[in-house]
């Protein structure tokens, strides 16, 4: 019973911090100043080779970082589901916290992660008041970033979590499990039956399934098959990550696609795109 009751309270906690003058806690500080953070895109969920251990990839523009971030696996499943826009019967507890927020006059502006403390992540949730200003919650990060997915909220780390994510070995969930995004783009390995049902040519390529930024002004839709990236054929998710990747810093990424049948090549931008509301995100799934 009392497990059972550890979440309902966890969320009391976070509508006592939402509403002004109900909260006597100091609140949470970040340990390293805000000039310092860093701004990512979260790319993608992956397991540690032998060791199976669920990991949230970070990717970092500037330097050309893939960065793993060690997770829970309730936490990856969350941010799966999330990613491929998976609707459930009833709301999940990221999907509720997330509701909590919005329905209390709050938006989630931004999830930090902004320190690794004997050997554990720290993170923190900024979020904005209509009444009272922003607020930072102490959070785990992987519970931010699966609330980060669901709101469209931006995501920065600091230098020494980027640091300690060097060399730490990952690999795919698998072509079929593994959903991707970047530049603001998600994709999927479609699966013949959702080739058949859009029409998608043969070939190499990846699935569209959600869209937003400079790429979805650029013209790239929801559907579309991207079938090169820099000239390199997507034959998977995480190629079309690691060719994004390997765009020249301060060039902008060729990404050729297929849609409504027509091929057409459109060149973004690298950076991170900027944060944009769930509610104005352009999904298919």
């Amino acid at each position: 019973m009392i497990v059972r009751l550890l979440i309902p309270l966890a969320l009391l906690g976070l509508v006592f911090w939402l509403i002004p003058g109900q909260s006597t806690d100091p609140q949470r500080e970040l340990a390293v100043p805000d000039e310092e953070l860093i701004a990512v895109e979260l790319a993608s969920v992956a397991i540690v080779p032998f060791t199976g251990a669920p990991v949230v990839l970070l990717r970092e523009p500037e330097s050309g970082s893939i960065v793993p971030i060690f997770i829970g696996p309730n936490e990856a499943n969350a941010i799966i589901v999330a990613q491929r826009a998976i609707s459930t019967p009833r709301p999940m507890t990221h999907d509720l916290a997330a509701s909590l927020i919005h329905q209390l006059g709050g938006t989630l502006e931004r999830v930090v992660v902004d320190e690794l403390r004997d050997s554990t992540y720290l993170g923190a949730l900024d979020i904005r008041r209509e009444r009272g200003g922003n607020i930072l919650i102490d959070s785990r990060p992987s519970d931010a970033l699966a609330l980060a997915v669901r709101t469209g909220a931006a995501i920065f780390v600091s230098p020494d979590v980027l640091a300690a994510g060097e060399g730490v070995p990952f690999e795919g969930l698998g072509d079929d499990e593994d959903v991707v995004t970047a530049l603001g783009i998600t994709v999927m390995q479609p699966s013949r039956e959702l080739r058949e049902a859009l029409d998608l040519p043969d070939g190499p390529g990846v699935l569209v399934n959600a869209v937003r930024g400079p790429a979805a002004e650029a013209g790239i839709r929801p559907g579309a098959l991207i079938t090169r990236v820099n000239e390199v054929a997507i034959v998977s998710p995480l190629v079309f990550l690691e060719q994004v990747n390997e765009t020249a810093r301060g060039e902008r990424a060729e990404i050729e696609f297929w849609f409504d049948g027509e091929t057409q090549t459109v060149e973004v931008e690298t950076t991170v795109p900027p944060p944009t509301p769930r509610r104005d995100r352009r999904d298919i799934l």
